[in-house]
């Protein structure tokens, strides 16, 4: 169940009908957080906790923190049925109930969701395989996790972009093989390998990541070790 980035102000203002729409949203989200499943939940439930602030704040929507933001066109209209509701205070002080109360529920979850987070960030280990170049905004990874006996190995890209005053850096990763784990098959060795059969980077970096837990792949571990290694990049 996903919310509409205005549920809190759409059709028929009601408390209890957005309170249980919230409810069965938030219900959702922890039965993923209790899988650890992170992704794309985590970052869902923060945009609308920080969404529901700004607006309580200063009665606006937030235009520009999510990749599904709305058009100029519906920021608009939105303002303009905010005003009209100006006029009407019984519709306002129903939507600030609304938003008060999703707010105090929420809190909650997004500390489930961060606290989370942090558990496995802290048990991720990367190392540098090898020296490691200069140019390290493109290279690979070779990923071990939990008792899988296994190592996954991924081409990875650093982007920088600017937004406003603020640069970003953007971190892509492609699937390249797997290879079973054995006495032959170890870090340097995957890098030659990968090195001879990818030769568009002959002295590629090459970092190792390993977790103890086989958490969920796609949902967690990935993009937590995409920020991580963003980081350890940015430092190196």
């Amino acid at each position: 169940m996903k919310l509409s980035e205005t549920w809190f102000m759409e059709g028929y203002i009601d408390f209890e009908l957005q309170k249980y729409k919230l409810l069965a949203y938030l219900q959702e989200v922890n039965q993923y957080f209790n899988q650890h499943k992170l992704y794309p939940q985590l970052a869902d439930v923060v945009f609308h906790y920080n969404n529901l602030l700004n607006f309580k704040e200063h009665k606006k929507l937030m235009q520009d923190s999510f990749p599904k933001q709305l058009s100029n066109l519906n920021l608009q209209k939105l303002e303009l049925v905010y005003e009209e509701m100006l006029q009407d205070n019984a519709i306002m002080q129903e939507l600030e109930n609304i938003v008060q109360y999703a707010l105090a529920q929420m809190k909650p979850t997004l500390d489930n969701g961060a606290e989370l987070y942090e558990q496995i960030e802290k048990q991720l280990r990367i190392e540098p395989v090898g020296i490691v170049p200069l140019y390290k905004n493109e290279g690979y990874v070779l990923i071990r996790y939990g008792n899988y006996s296994e190592t996954r190995a991924y081409n990875y890209t650093i982007s920088l972009f600017e937004h406003k005053n603020d640069r970003y850096r953007s971190i892509r990763l492609h699937y390249i093989d797997t290879w079973q784990n054995s006495i032959a098959n170890t870090y340097e060795s995957i890098k030659l390998d990968i090195i001879r059969a990818i030769r568009t980077l002959p002295n590629p970096a090459v970092f190792s990541i390993e977790h103890p837990l086989p958490v969920p792949l796609d949902e967690t571990l990935l993009p937590v070790a995409k920020r991580a290694l963003v980081r350890q990049i940015g430092i190196s």
